[in-house]
């Protein structure tokens, strides 16, 4: 197979392997670098040990990804502030069809997030069954373990994952129309209007990451949630244009300084109130999704 001939089968599975990718390290960056390595592991292999390409990338990629998922676990531990996975605009079908609620919900933020509790191969075993619905067999061949203990892990991080959210909130069709009202109240800093937003538990997390400004604790509860979106909003919005777009399955806010992004927040819904918010400022986990925004 001529040089060419092998990239050109590589590219009609690099789709799905980014998604894999992705799912597995929560950035989108990280993710290409990954694929990036199974195309140097795919040009360089015996093509005669390649029975089946699209599972045989499956395993490089989750390899790679469990490995990468151990380094950056250290790196974490020294990282400023909260730690929030990259966002990635999912209108375009960059991490697959998006249809249905369960489709939306398997790649949001919310789950991306408890994602990062489980183990790392917790997690593969998790993403390959529920995202990409590989049998407990094909799962068990791709990380080299038994049949038995891929079963007990599964059922391991689905507990760790169900137990700890509610699943498919009833307002996800309505949240674009909330997220609208949700900027012009905090435009106007109508505290009233908000405060029937957000839930009395709400927490805000800021991803700044030492290199922008943001909240190096949680911001928890309605009162100090609201004071800190009214405080920002008279500090900054003046010279930001924000706008919705759907990050993750969900509608979000994009915010643009001339035009850059400088910030995504993405929300969580419980009965119909915001009671999560998630804030991507910082300029190194920001680049995947502005180049997306700028050929959209």
């Amino acid at each position: 197979m001529t040089t060419a001939a092998l990239a050109d089968e590589f590219e009609s599975y690099r789709p799905r392997m980014f998604s894999l990718a992705y799912r597995m390290l929560s950035s989108a960056q990280e993710a290409e670098d990954a694929v990036q390595d199974a195309y140097l592991r795919w040009s360089g292999a015996d093509r005669a040990a390649i029975g089946q390409p699209g599972a045989w990338l499956a395993k490089v990629v989750t390899n790679l990804c469990l490995n990468r998922l151990t380094s950056a676990r250290a790196r974490r531990e020294e990282y400023v502030g909260p730690w929030l996975p990259e966002p990635v605009v999912t209108s375009g079908g960059t991490l697959g069809p998006l249809e249905s609620a369960e489709q939306r919900d398997a790649v949001s933020m919310a789950l991306l997030i408890l994602l990062e509790r489980l183990t790392p191969v917790e997690r593969a075993v998790y993403v390959l069954r529920e995202a990409f619905a590989y049998s407990h067999r094909e799962i068990a061949g791709v990380l080299d373990i038994g049949e038995a203990n891929c079963r007990q892990l599964y059922r391991r991080a689905a507990r760790a994952v169900t137990d700890e959210r509610a699943r498919f909130d009833a307002a996800a069709e309505r949240r674009e129309a909330f997220l609208e009202s949700f900027l012009a109240a905090a435009r106007e800093g109508d505290m009233a209007g908000l405060e029937k937003m957000f839930t009395a538990d709400v927490t805000w997390w800021g991803d700044g990451g030492g290199k922008a400004t943001a909240a190096r604790k949680p911001v928890v509860g309605r009162e100090k949630v609201l004071r800190f979106v009214v405080g920002g909003m008279e500090k900054f919005a003046s010279a930001m244009d924000l706008s919705c777009a759907e990050v993750n399955g969900a509608p979000a806010i994009v915010a643009r300084t001339a035009g850059a992004v400088v910030g995504v927040a993405s929300f969580e819904f419980r009965d119909g109130l915001v009671s999560e918010v998630w804030v991507m400022v910082n300029p190194d986990k920001l680049g995947f999704v502005a180049r997306q925004l700028s050929h959209s």
